[in-house]
Order: C-alpha cells, then sequence, then structure tokens
C-alpha cells in the first residue's frame, strides 16, 4: 500500500491519540485505534509477526521485509504511541491530580460516542449479538469493580503485568493503564519511565511484546471469522467500561504506597453527592467535546473500515 507524506503524519497523529489513551487508566487506545480506522489493519500487521517474517529479513533484505511487516504503517503508528508515552503522560499526571473531573467527563463523552460508533458497524442487531454485546459489558463493568492491588516492582512482575496490560491495550473498552492499575504497577512504571529506569523499561516492553503479538493472532482469527459478533462483544467491552471513567467518584479505601496515598477502591456517584466542586457545567461542556471528537473522527476515517 502506497502511502504520501501525509499518511504517515496521520498515522503518528493517531499514534498520540493511542498513546494518549492508554496512558489514561480506564480509557483504551484500541477505542482510539477502532475510531480511526485502523483497528483491523493494526490487528492483522501485528499478527504478521513471526519467525517466518524475521527469515524474510534475511533471505530477502531488508525492502521485502519492511513491504511485508508492514512497517510503514507500523513504525509512524509506534512513533505516535511512545512520543505520547514519554510526553503526555506528565500532562495527564498533572490534569488527573489538579482538573480530574473535566478531565474524566471529556472521556466519558468520548467513550460514550465510541460505543455508538462500534454499534453502527454490526448492523445485524439478532438475539445473538446482543447478547455478545451484554456479556461484554457485563465483563467490562466487572473488571472495573475491582480493588487495585499493592502489586510490586520487580523485574519479573513487570514483564507479567507488561504482557497483560498489553492485550487489554489493542481491545477496544479494556483499559491497559487500568489492569496496571488493578495489578498495582501502574505507579512502579510510571516512576520508571519518569526516572528514565532502563531495566524496568525493557521489562514491560519485553512482556507487552509476548503479550500483544499472542493476542492479535486470536483477534485476527475473530474477525476473519467472526467479524459481526466480535464488533458486538467489543462494543460491549467499551460500554461496560463507562463506569470506570465516570467524573464522580467517592473513594471508599485507600493505602499508602511508596509514601503515595492510592485509591483501592471507590464507587461512581451523582454529581449533588461529590464532595467538592462538582463542575457540572464545565464537565457537561467537555463530555459534549468528547462526543464531538468522535464525531469528527468519524469523518475522516476510511470509509472501507
Amino acid at each position: 500500500m502506497s502511502r504520501t507524506t501525509k499518511d504517515y503524519i496521520v498515522l503518528a497523529l493517531k499514534g498520540m491519540g493511542m498513546g494518549a489513551a492508554d496512558v489514561v487508566p480506564g480509557v483504551s487506545g484500541g477505542t482510539i485505534a477502532f475510531i480511526s480506522g485502523i483497528y483491523q489493519e493494526l490487528i492483522e500487521s501485528i499478527s504478521n509477526f513471526n519467525i517466518a517474517l524475521l527469515k524474510v529479513l534475511f533471505t530477502e533484505g531488508i525492502a521485502s521485509f519492511w513491504k511485508k511487516a508492514n512497517l510503514s504503517f507500523l513504525v509512524p503508528l509506534m512513533i505516535g504511541i511512545f512520543i505520547s508515552v514519554f510526553s503526555v503522560m506528565r500532562l495527564m499526571h498533572y490534569l488527573l491530580t489538579e482538573h480530574p473531573v473535566p478531565l474524566w467527563a471529556f472521556f466519558w463523552g468520548l467513550i460514550l460516542a465510541s460505543t455508538w460508533f462500534i454499534a453502527k458497524q454490526v448492523k445485524d442487531w439478532n438475539w445473538k449479538n446482543i447478547l455478545l454485546f451484554i456479556l461484554g459489558a457485563a465483563i467490562a463493568f466487572g473488571i472495573t469493580l475491582l480493588n487495585t492491588s499493592s502489586g510490586n516492582s520487580s523485574i519479573g512482575f513487570l514483564f507479567f503485568a507488561g504482557s497483560l496490560a498489553s492485550c487489554a491495550m489493542i481491545l477496544p473498552g479494556i483499559s491497559g493503564s487500568f489492569i496496571l492499575v488493578l495489578l498495582g504497577a501502574y505507579s512502579a512504571i510510571s516512576e520508571a519511565v519518569h526516572n528514565f529506569e532502563i531495566k524496568k523499561i525493557a521489562a514491560v516492553g519485553l512482556g507487552a511484546a509476548v503479550g500483544i503479538l499472542s493476542f492479535s493472532k486470536f483477534l485476527k482469527w475473530l474477525f476473519a471469522n467472526y467479524e459481526k459478533p466480535t464488533l458486538a462483544l467489543l462494543g460491549g467491552f467499551v460500554f461496560g467500561s463507562l463506569n470506570k471513567i465516570w467524573p464522580w467518584k467517592k473513594v471508599l479505601e485507600t493505602a499508602i504506597i511508596k509514601d503515595k496515598v492510592v485509591t483501592i477502591k471507590d464507587v461512581s456517584i451523582w454529581p449533588t453527592q461529590f464532595e467538592g466542586n462538582p463542575q457540572i457545567l464545565l464537565a457537561t461542556v467537555m463530555a459534549l467535546l468528547g462526543v464531538l471528537v468522535i464525531l469528527l473522527l468519524e469523518k475522516v476515517a476510511p470509509k472501507k473500515d
């Protein structure tokens, strides 16, 4: 597939969007990939990596390997993701600390509109697809109710956490960073990125590579054989995740981990029950902005996807 300079820039920007989403616990980069029209190409490109593809590098040369690995797609996308991870993470940390309600409201509107966007792709809403949507929503909702673990920062644990989170990252609706929060690894990884601790970053990266290469093959098979049911299930995942990013929360349990107060358990509440300034008007505007972003992305996304 021939790509122009504009295509590469757009792919990098989509990668930045995915990276920005993935560093926010509760928001999935897979959702951004889906609504921007690159999800299936992403899954197919990742799943193509295997021993046979590596042999191409040594037998047919770099040019052939580059083409068969679809690196003209993956490289700019990954560049965008890494730019976000190493830059947006600090911004997101600031916004989550100083302006949590409007930030969560923006993502809530974005995810709500994403549910509608994915549901549109199914078209044939028979009873099986409806049940799969409900199942996906129930699974995702159940995950949002789990308590956060204290975890640890050992190399082996970070490898496991990276592997599991990467599987979630390519699933619309299931947040990889939220999985890291549940495992208690999010803080350790954030500190490792902030302090450039190469061993820990490498452990997470290697784990992520193993997880995503394995899981993408399964997703590719699902799309090839059960596209509409898979979309219905993924739509349910996205809808069920809305509970996690509801802007107004009441903290039920906390713990001190490495001199930091970490929320172990919370519950969604109405804005009127919120302790502090609920910022209802601003939150409403930000939620509508999130919906608008999805509508705009739908307009620019390739129609074939």
